[in-house]
């Protein structure tokens, strides 16, 4: 039971890949700290762990917020004299050409996607250095593995993300601290509703009908915590795009050519040709 009775912050927990974790977490025994830019979803997700007999407690968090970030880490680490798990999982997308978007579009990208998760992971790590245990789990994407058209400054985030949880993993071993990072395929959530979009891309992708449900992903993820994975990949098929990236990354290259082609020859709108791009996500 390695989730039962251990602390667990999970941020961007009022939807999504973080509400499923928050349920399952809850599920398992662990006492979750719900965080949420949306402080109202985030309590509801709470209150539904706990009519079902869990123990949870939502909060409003904005993770582009450094000082917010570590007075939650180490506030909930005063209160329970300890920090087991930290989900840094809040993101935000985007969607279109790099000529279309301003500065404004990176900024809000990265800062979201890369330095909140900066913030909970170095917040993070200083506590659980000095307790000697702790797992922290940063959400990448497949975007973050292979190349993906349409979605520039997400991806590159996400890039980040993946080489500052390999790297620091490295470092964090010998200290007993562990480091996993998830880097899913397409997911069920409302991800795709929230998407920023540039003047010449208004419409954004459909989700492909494979998408996997946000609560199955959440099983798989927290299989990979428990088992301590370094890089937690799925479904299949992504797992199968990021080996064919590796081995003949000609082959992905060619396709998100494809893509961005079939883009721009629907003007960027949500059309069947200009969905294949979320595969990558």
């Amino acid at each position: 039971m390695p989730f039962k009775d251990k602390i667990a912050i999970v941020t961007g927990g009022a939807s999504g890949i973080g509400r499923g974790l928050c349920e399952l977490l809850g599920q398992k025994g662990a006492v979750v700290v719900v965080a949420d830019a949306d402080g109202a979803g985030a309590q509801v997700t709470a209150a539904k762990i706990t009519e079902a007999g869990g123990r949870a407690s939502g909060v409003c968090l904005d993770v582009c917020r450094a000082e917010q970030v570590r007075q939650l880490i180490e506030g909930t680490a005063a209160e329970y004299g300890r920090l087991d798990f930290v989900f840094n999982n809040a993101g935000v997308g985007i969607w279109g050409e790099v000529r279309a978007m301003n500065l404004e579009h990176w900024r809000r990208a990265i800062d979201v996607n890369f330095w909140g998760v900066v913030y909970g992971s170095t917040a993070a790590y200083s506590v659980m250095v000095s307790q000697g245990f702790g797992h922290i789990v940063n959400t990448a994407s497949l975007a973050g593995l292979v190349s993906v058209p349409g979605i520039i400054p997400y991806a590159t985030a996400k890039h980040a993300v993946v080489g500052l949880s390999t790297s620091l993993r490295a470092e964090a071993a010998d200290l007993g601290v562990r480091v996993s990072v998830v880097c899913p395929g397409p997911v069920r959530t409302h991800f795709h509703e929230s998407l920023m979009l540039t003047e010449m891309n208004r419409n954004g992708p459909r989700l492909q009908s494979h998408a996997m449900d946000s609560i199955q992903a959440a099983g798989i993820i927290l299989r990979g915590v428990a088992r301590n994975r370094n890089i937690i990949i799925f479904p299949f098929r992504a797992r199968l795009t990021w080996i064919a990236y590796r081995l003949i990354p000609a082959l992905i290259h060619r396709i998100a050519r494809k893509t961005i082609r079939k883009l721009r020859a629907t003007g960027g709108s949500s059309a069947e040709g200009a969905t294949r791009t979320t595969r990558f996500w």
